[in-house]
């Protein structure tokens, strides 16, 4: 069994509440919720309703004033926390990680507080980084401020993955990125979930990042009041009131782009070449190909330019200025949503899906997209109709058992 093996475990919090010192009302009151092994359930909520508190208390990180946290069916309000928290893994903005330590000694502190081996911590690290899409190689021996911040986010992620624990806290963890980058991190977040089936609880103030990533959101009110504990289609279709209309707000038939992902349409191939083919058989293959422009790729195999038969006619024995550069791409993990903003940000009109260290897998075109978008939209159509249908169904069996009742009353 590999070190990665180990899934999820259960979540259930029992009446969880939290008062602190001098304050008339508690910070969190009373929330009552259990969380599926291997399931992704995301907080999502107004500024200070407490959605970070409620987390916190999961690894005690912030001390329950009542209630019960049980993990696995293990009631962990009594155990040591720190023992706790080291069966926990845990992200947060920013990463977090430590500046006067390499990536490596990063991601190895806890298997390393934990009592693993040498040999084992460093195996666990080399598997950790190539999951998180990171070459060992090129950055086990970095230090954080040679990274990225989209890096640093990955390093973080494999930190908390590092002792291989069943459930993972992760707080705001991408809110302090730019939104491509973000896209991103959330595509591989996905991805690794598929290959890892964690417990994974997220705070987010992004609805549109609860619907992404999400097998079920819980909305919640000031004080951690649950409005809605709901899967995400269950939620943009059904609000249960105004203040979970509210966070879904306008074009829900769109937002339903982020329940889809690029796996699930249909992705193409397309003519590539590399910058090392000499601009001859560049040219043969633009030739051949029956289309106006090719892919080149990088030495890497990741997409770099997008070549059209007059960028080749001006490029005067070099590629180094011809071309559009190709700006954005998506992963087969990336929704819908995604694809769509990377193809209409794109003046080919597609746009290049890639596997997880960058390389071309192939390419998603408008047309597929439209029509997922029509697919979805006369999918909610059909819903509704049925929705009133049912509706009406029911308010003519009221007023049936009304009238009914109306005239036994009368007989009698």
């Amino acid at each position: 069994m590999s070190e990665s093996s180990a899934g999820g475990a259960t979540i259930e919090l029992e009446n969880l509440s939290k008062l602190y010192p001098g304050s008339p009302r508690p910070a969190v009151d009373n929330v009552s919720m259990e969380i599926k092994a291997g399931e992704t359930v995301i907080f999502v909520g107004p500024s200070g309703c407490g959605k970070s508190t409620t987390l916190k208390m999961i690894n005690r990180l912030i001390e329950p004033t009542g209630g019960r946290i049980r993990i696995g069916g293990e009631d962990v309000t009594d155990i040591d926390p720190v023992k706790l928290r080291r069966k926990i893994g845990y992200a947060i903005q920013s990463a977090g990680l430590f500046p006067h330590m390499t990536v490596a000694q990063n991601i190895a502190l806890v298997p390393r507080m934990t009592g693993w081996s040498t040999g084992r911590t460093r195996d666990r690290v080399e598997e950790l980084l190539d999951l998180v899409g990171l070459d060992p190689g090129e950055f086990r021996g970095r230090y954080p401020r040679q990274l990225s911040g989209g890096q640093q986010q990955r390093v973080g992620v494999a930190r908390a993955l590092a002792a291989d624990p069943p459930v993972l806290l992760m707080d705001e963890p991408f809110g302090a990125v730019d939104p491509i980058t973000r896209d991103h991190l959330q595509d591989e977040l996905i991805r690794l979930q598929r290959e890892l089936h964690k417990t994974i609880v997220f705070v987010t103030h992004d609805f549109d990042e609860a619907i992404k990533l999400g097998d079920r959101i819980a909305v919640l009110r000031e004080r951690s009041h649950i409005a809605q504990f709901d899967t995400p289609e269950a939620i943009l279709t059904n609000p249960a009131d105004d203040f979970v209309s509210g966070f879904v707000g306008a074009g829900a038939a769109l937002k339903r782009l982020n329940l889809t992902r690029v796996r699930d349409v249909e992705i193409t191939d397309y003519p590539t070449v590399t910058v090392d083919d000499p601009l001859q058989t560049i040219f043969n293959r633009l030739r051949s190909s029956g289309t106006n422009e090719i892919l080149l790729l990088d030495r890497r195999g990741r997409p770099y330019k997008w070549l059209r038969r007059g960028d080749l006619m001006r490029a005067k024995g070099s590629l180094a200025r011809a071309g559009t550069l190709v700006h954005d791409t998506v992963t087969r993990d990336a929704t819908l949503r995604d694809a769509l903003e990377a193809v209409l940000t794109d003046s080919s009109g597609r746009a290049a899906v890639t596997g997880r260290r960058g390389e071309y897998t192939g390419v998603v075109d408008m047309e597929t997209l439209m029509n997922s978008v029509h697919e979805l939209l006369e999918a909610d159509r059909l819903e509704a109709m049925e929705h009133q249908h049912d509706l009406a169904e029911t308010r003519a069996a009221q007023t049936h058992a009304e009238q009914e009742g109306a005239s036994g009353g009368t007989t009698a």
